[in-house]
């Protein structure tokens, strides 16, 4: 145990550890059984993800992962999916069809707290830097990536082209809180209280720096909005969450489309047929003028 003392940044839900963690124990063991100390541990790998190239990395101790597209669209675009990365990836894959690169960076079970937004900061930087990707990707938030994507967002409006959110969380108090119409999540709020560092859960419902509170830089930047939801969603209800939203942007003066799922519950995200959100990322980012040059050369969005 000596070495996770004192090293939460090593486990993020003080149970399981991130790659920097991993990488810890791996050593502490490698050194326990042989006796000689540990080397470095190489902090790259390359694989194949549904056809396409896969890179794992890590940066500052977490694991961020890039799919490169065959041939790269002008202007190397790229979708920043900020939580569950591979599920339900129709978008994603059709993207890549079309020449984008998709990204993730871990940033598990913080909840879009300041923490994680230092995080995604830095991972930024150094991936656009890298990688020569455009300055402006396209934020993708599914449920609870909702949080990150927005804070993330709104932290950074002049470095975001658009957001496409599915069924996301906008407030913390609807889920995990559990204080509108949804049953929450215990655990999930627990960490929402440790990650913020709130003292009470006064001090966290009266917090204003939820997404539904922080619209105003991204209406300033003109930042479109795509939401897809369903309309029977008892996990993350709507009307708290992306209902709020559109209310609120519109007044503010920005542009948001929204697509109801009639009759849906919180899955499955996507849609049956990509096309709409596809066309709404390229025609919103920041090279949406390539994209008659480009996207109808290659692979129409997957059903």
């Amino acid at each position: 145990h000596a070495a996770f003392l004192n090293r939460d940044d090593l486990l993020p839900d003080r149970v399981h550890p991130n790659t920097a963690g991993a990488t810890v124990l791996a050593k502490t063991v490698y050194t326990a059984l042989t006796g000689k100390p540990a080397g470095d541990v190489p902090n790259r790998a390359v694989s194949k993800w549904n056809g396409y190239d896969r890179l794992d990395v890590e940066i500052d101790g977490r694991r961020a992962i890039l799919v490169s597209p065959k041939t790269a669209a002008p202007g190397r675009p790229w979708i920043w999916r900020t939580e569950f990365f591979g599920a339900f990836p129709a978008v994603d894959i059709a993207l890549l069809a079309q020449g984008w690169h998709v990204a993730h960076y871990t940033v598990s079970n913080l909840y879009g707290a300041p923490v994680s937004l230092d995080a995604m900061d830095g991972f930024y930087t150094k991936f656009v830097a890298e990688f020569q990707l455009a300055p402006k990707p396209v934020m993708e938030g599914f449920s609870r990536g909702g949080l990150y994507a927005f804070n993330w967002a709104a932290r950074n409006p002049g470095k975001v082209a658009a957001l496409y959110v599915d069924a996301p969380v906008c407030d913390f108090k609807s889920w995990p809180g559990g204080k509108g119409k949804g049953p929450g999540s215990k655990r999930d709020w627990q960490l929402v209280m440790e990650r913020y560092g709130f003292k009470t859960e006064a001090e966290a419902l009266a917090y204003p720096g939820n997404p539904v509170d922080r619209l105003a830089p991204l209406a300033k930047a003109k930042v479109p909005l795509l939401h897809v939801y369903g309309d029977a969603d008892e996990v993350v209800p709507w009307d708290e969450n992306t209902g709020v939203i559109a209310e609120r942007y519109r007044k503010l003066g920005g542009s948001i489309t929204l697509i109801a799922k009639p009759g849906v519950k919180h899955h499955p995200h996507g849609l049956e047929d990509s096309t709409p959100i596809v066309e709404f990322i390229w025609e919103n980012s920041a090279n949406a003028k390539a994209k008659k040059g480009y996207a109808k050369q290659n692979t129409a969005a997957p059903r």
